[in-house]
């Protein structure tokens, strides 16, 4: 039976054309096909003003982005057959870039799976789903990794703002099997005990695996501060290399205990210190009490998460930055980080150009990085590459 069919106004394809998978609710052409009369998650046939076929979707009219592309093929069967197949696919790649099981398994549009994010530690996946198409398929999802993968534990962390915005509930609980206590994983070669159930995001950041290596190639003999520190996983990787001295610096009092159990399970918790402070106020108290460091590690979450938003998080980011440089030391390296999609990394740029400036610094980039290869880019969707990171070597002016 062929799915219904949503109908796109005059040049509305255009995206689409070009490899993208998102349809936004203002390009329907509502008067062939009213968004009204679907159900959210139902899969859909997108068609061009002209009658042709883009491709087969799941829809959510409750949504902005109301239609997210799963095949370019008309009347897909979304069953345990794609799940598999999608899923096989991201394994392979992981499986060539990864000696052991702990990367992004699946990371939404790159893997052709909108709406999903899939963590591997080890024997326990930890599932975030944002989209009602993935809600409505979980059950298959579910079914699909147990047979491909044989997990220990299947967690399903829903605690996300975006699922608000698909009219989804936000409560995360074990799906499957039982988490391992303590579930340690490695990166780095560092082990790591993590907390997914009530730890940020999936339970961990994979995505700056490449930068945190670099960091701690350089961390020899040096005065580290991390901010935004999380569980340790920039610092602990630094003392491991033989920082003398890691700070790590988070609002998180759970976080940092599990940063300070992590210190212990690598046996560099006697060259550590955890401090629980707000960031601004740590780098303001430190510039008064004339600490300098070696290498600062500036590495916020999100402080951009909508385009609205974007002036008072640009703010936020000049400021952070502008602090960091004047508790660096003379000669040292500053670190500097965004997730935020809406700060590009021009915007990034011209922030430590400007603040180097304003401070009478001499900046400049020897290193940049973004998202380790377990979170591909998709050339088509911009919004898949997102981390950016410049390796600044600070000095005094000219």
């Amino acid at each position: 039976m062929a799915h219904p069919i949503i109908y796109l106004k005059k040049n509305e394809d255009r995206r689409l054309r070009t490899g993208h998978l998102w349809v936004f609710s203002n390009e329907v052409d509502s008067q062939r096909s009213s968004l009204d009369s679907f159900t959210p998650g139902d899969l859909v046939q997108i068609h061009s003003a002209d009658g042709k076929c883009m491709g087969t979707a799941y829809v959510n009219p409750q949504a902005l982005i109301c239609a997210r592309l799963l095949s370019r093929k008309a009347n897909l069967k979304c069953g345990g057959n794609f799940f598999k197949e999608r899923l096989t696919t991201a394994l392979a790649l992981r499986e060539k870039l990864f000696s052991k099981p702990y990367y992004r398994l699946v990371f939404g549009e790159s893997d052709g799976l909108p709406g999903l994010v899939i963590d591997r530690f080890g024997a326990v996946l930890s599932v975030q789903i944002t989209t009602a198409g993935m809600e409505q398929r979980k059950d298959i999802l579910f079914a699909t990794l147990v047979e491909l993968l044989a997990p220990e534990a299947i967690v399903l962390k829903n605690d996300n703002s975006q699922r608000q915005l698909e009219g989804l509930g936000l409560e995360s609980e074990v799906v499957y099997g039982a988490i391992p206590d303590p579930l340690i994983i490695e990166e780095n070669g560092a082990q790591f005990k993590i907390d997914i159930v009530d730890g940020q995001k999936t339970g961990w950041f994979y995505d700056h695996r490449n930068s945190r290596a670099q960091l701690a190639a350089l961390a020899k003999n040096q005065r580290v501060l991390d901010l935004f520190s999380y569980t340790g996983a920039w610092g602990i990787p630094a003392a491991i290399a033989g920082a003398a001295e890691v700070i790590c610096v988070d609002a998180s009092e759970g976080a940092l205990v599990l940063a300070q159990e992590n210190a212990g399970l690598n046996g560099v918790a006697e060259r550590m210190q955890f401090v629980r402070s707000d960031v601004f106020d740590y780098l303001k108290q430190a510039r008064l009490d004339n600490q300098l460091f070696d290498i600062i590690v500036l590495d916020p979450p999100a402080l951009i998460k909508r385009k609205k938003d974007f002036k008072q998080g640009y703010e936020a980011y000049r400021r952070l930055n502008h602090l960091a440089l004047q508790v660096l030391s003379k000669n040292g390296i500053l670190i500097s980080a965004s997730c935020s999609f809406h700060l590009s990394r021009e915007n990034l740029h011209e922030i430590l150009r400007s603040s180097g400036r304003h401070i009478d610094r001499h900046l400049v980039f020897f290193a940049a990085g973004g998202q380790g290869p377990d979170h591909p880019i998709d050339p088509a969707a911009p919004e898949t590459a997102y981390l950016k990171t410049f390796f600044c070597s600070v000095s005094p002016s000219l």
